[in-house]
C-alpha cells in the first residue's frame, strides 16, 4: 500500500496544502473566530499545533482561497459574496526560533519580521523604536489598503521561558521590551483587523494581558476544545489507511491498535466538559514509524517541572494521584510561584479530568501512559540515583520477575537497586520520606508492564500487582518485623478479593530498615 504522506513537525498550512500532505479540517476554528474582530489568546502544549492553526489564520487572511479548496471553510467563504476571500495585510510573528538568551536576540527577531512587513507595504522606518516602527507599519498598511491590519503571534512566551531560570536578567529585560512592544497595539485599536495570540503558558506580568484587557482568553473554552490536536471522531473519519497498517504492523486487530492508541496518546481536555484530545505529533509519529513510542516525551525535556517539584511541598504522589486547582491556579503563572501545578498544567503534563461546579475546583491528572511514564521515567535520577538511571535495564528485570512468577528474584534485585543509591553524609531517610518516595515510583513504574493498585474495601494494602498469570500482594513496614507485614494482610483481608482468581497468588511483607537502608527480611506466602 502507498503511504499516505503526513504532515509530521510541519507546522506550515500553505506547504501541506501543495504537497498534498494529510490535513485534519481545523477551519470551522478559523471560520467562527473570523467573524469577530476580538483579539484572542490560546494557550496549548508543546507540539500541539499551535503554530499550524497560527499559518492557518494567516493563509485565510491573506485570501489564499485555492489552498482551502475542500475544507469547511471554503464553501462557507464563497457564500459571502463580493466580500469572500478578502485579502487583509497580515504580519505574523513566528517566535518559536531565535537567539533569545543574547542580549538583543528579542529584538532582532522582532525586527526582522518588522521590516519584513514594512518593506512589503514599502514604509520608510526611519529613526524610530521599535514600538513606534510597529504602530507606524499598522498605519501605513491600513492607508494603503484601507483594510485592518492582522496580527499573529505565536509561541509569544519562548522568550520567556527559554531565559526564566539560568538567565533571569535576559527574561526580564525581554518583558520589558515586550510591554514597550505589544503595548503599541492598545494605540492602533481602530486599525485592526484581527489579533490572536498563542503560547504554552500566561504570564500575568506581560504586557498582552496587563496592558490588552480586552484580549480574550479561550484557553479554556469548550466550543474551542478541539481547535488543536485530534478528536476521537477526526482519528477514525481521517486515518483509516493508517490505523489498519500500524495494526498489522505490530500484529494486532484494528480495535486493539485503536486501544493501544487512546491507552497512550488520548486523554488530553482543555475545558470543563471537552472531548477527549490525541496528542498529533505522537500520534503522527506513530503512524510514520508504524510503531509505539514516546515520541512527544521523547521532543523535549521535562527538567523545568522536576526542578519546580523539588523546590515545592507537593509529593509525588499527589502529582501522580491527580491534583485539585482553581481556575486563576491553572491559567496564571508566574516564574516566582514555588507551586509547580500551572506550570504541569499548561505544559502538557497534567490535563483536566473533572470540574466541581460547587467548589469550583478543576480536578487534574496525566493524561496518557505516554506522559504518566515518560515522566515518570525522568524521575528515576533524581530520586533513584544516577547509578540506576544508567542502568534501565534492571528495573525491567524487576518486572519481568514478576512477570514470571519469581517474587523472591524481584525482592532481590530491588535490594540490589536500593543498595545502588547514594545518600548525602550523615541523612538519615525515613519511610514517610526518602524510602517512600524511592519506593512509590518503583511500584508507580510497575504500572507500565503490569496492573498496579492500591486501594480496596477492607483497607489500603502498599501495592497489589496483577501480571497475566500471577497477583502479588505487597506491605512494607519501616524497622518492625517482618510477621507485622504478613499480620496485616491478613488481618486486613487483602488478599481475599483475589482469592476465586485463576491466577497464582502472592501475599508478600517486606522489610526496610533505616539503619541499614536497605531491605533487612521478607517473607513470601503462596
Amino acid at each position: 500500500m502507498n503511504r499516505r504522506e503526513l504532515p509530521v513537525g510541519i507546522q506550515d498550512f500553505r506547504k501541506i496544502r501543495q504537497n498534498n500532505m494529510m490535513y485534519v479540517d481545523k477551519t470551522p476554528y478559523v471560520w467562527t473566530l473570523a467573524q469577530t474582530s476580538c483579539p484572542y489568546f490560546l494557550s496549548r502544549p508543546r507540539r500541539f499545533g499551535k503554530s499550524l492553526f497560527t499559518s492557518t489564520l494567516e493563509c485565510y487572511f491573506k485570501g489564499e482561497k485555492d489552498l482551502f479548496k475542500g475544507l469547511y471553510i471554503y464553501d462557507k467563504e464563497n457564500e459571502r459574496g463580493d466580500k469572500a476571500w478578502t485579502e487583509y495585510p497580515v504580519i505574523s510573528f513566528y517566535l518559536s526560533s531565535g537567539r533569545y538568551k543574547s542580549p538583543d536576540g528579542l529584538e532582532l527577531t522582532l525586527d526582522e519580521t518588522l521590516s519584513e512587513f514594512e518593506d512589503r507595504y514599502g514604509i520608510k522606518q526611519g529613526k524610530y523604536d521599535l514600538p513606534n516602527r510597529f504602530k507606524r507599519a499598522i498605519k501605513g498598511a491600513y492607508d494603503q489598503t484601507n483594510r485592518g491590519v492582522v496580527v499573529l503571534v505565536d509561541e509569544y512566551d519562548k522568550p520567556l521561558l527559554e531565559t526564566m531560570y539560568d538567565n533571569p536578567e535576559q527574561e526580564e529585560r525581554n518583558r520589558d521590551l515586550y510591554k514597550a512592544f505589544f503595548s503599541a497595539l492598545k494605540d492602533v485599536d481602530g486599525y485592526l483587523r484581527f489579533v490572536f495570540f498563542t503560547g504554552i503558558t500566561k504570564f500575568t506580568k506581560v504586557s498582552i494581558f496587563s496592558d490588552l484587557n480586552q484580549l480574550t482568553d479561550i484557553s479554556l473554552a469548550n466550543d474551542f476544545a478541539g481547535i488543536c490536536g485530534i478528536t476521537q471522531d477526526e482519528l477514525v473519519d481521517n486515518f483509516q489507511p493508517e490505523i489498519r497498517a500500524l495494526a498489522d504492523e505490530q500484529e494486532i486487530s484494528y480495535d486493539e491498535c485503536l486501544n493501544e492508541l487512546q491507552r497512550r496518546y488520548d486523554g488530553y481536555h482543555f475545558s470543563k466538559r471537552s472531548v477527549g484530545v490525541y496528542n498529533p505529533y505522537s500520534l503522527l509519529k506513530a503512524f510514520s514509524f508504524r510503531d509505539f513510542g514516546r515520541y512527544w516525551f521523547g521532543s523535549g525535556t521535562p527538567e523545568i517541572l522536576i526542578k519546580k517539584l523539588q523546590d515545592s511541598d507537593l509529593p509525588l504522589s499527589r502529582i501522580s494521584e491527580g491534583v485539585d486547582a482553581t481556575e486563576d491556579e491553572i491559567e496564571d503563572y508566574t516564574p516566582e510561584n514555588d507551586n509547580p501545578i500551572p506550570l504541569f498544567y499548561q505544559t502538557g503534563y497534567l490535563t483536566i479530568c473533572g470540574y466541581d461546579r460547587e467548589f469550583e475546583l478543576y480536578s487534574l491528572k496525566f493524561p496518557n501512559d505516554e506522559v504518566r511514564y515518560g515522566f515518570l521515567n525522568s524521575l528515576v535520577p533524581y530520586v533513584l540515583g544516577s547509578r540506576n538511571a544508567e542502568n534501565p535495564a534492571s528495573l525491567r528485570y524487576m518486572f519481568m520477575d514478576l512477570k514470571k512468577g519469581k517474587p523472591d528474584s524481584f525482592i532481590t534485585r530491588l535490594t540490589a537497586l536500593f543498595g545502588g543509591i547514594a545518600y548525602p553524609e550523615g541523612a538519615q531517610p525515613e519511610y514517610e520520606g526518602e524510602w517512600s518516595r524511592q519506593l512509590y515510583l518503583v511500584m508507580k513504574l510497575m504500572g507500565a508492564h503490569a496492573q498496579t493498585e492500591i486501594h480496596m474495601a477492607t483497607g489500603r494494602a502498599d501495592c497489589v500487582v496483577k501480571t497475566p498469570d500471577f497477583i502479588y500482594v505487597f506491605e512494607f513496614k519501616l524497622d518492625k518485623p517482618v510477621e507485622d507485614a504478613m499480620a496485616q494482610i491478613e488481618d486486613k483481608g487483602y488478599a481475599i478479593p483475589y482469592s476465586a482468581d485463576s491466577r497464582k497468588l502472592f501475599k508478600i511483607g517486606v522489610v526496610f530498615s533505616s539503619e541499614k537502608r536497605n531491605v533487612v527480611d521478607w517473607k513470601i506466602v503462596e
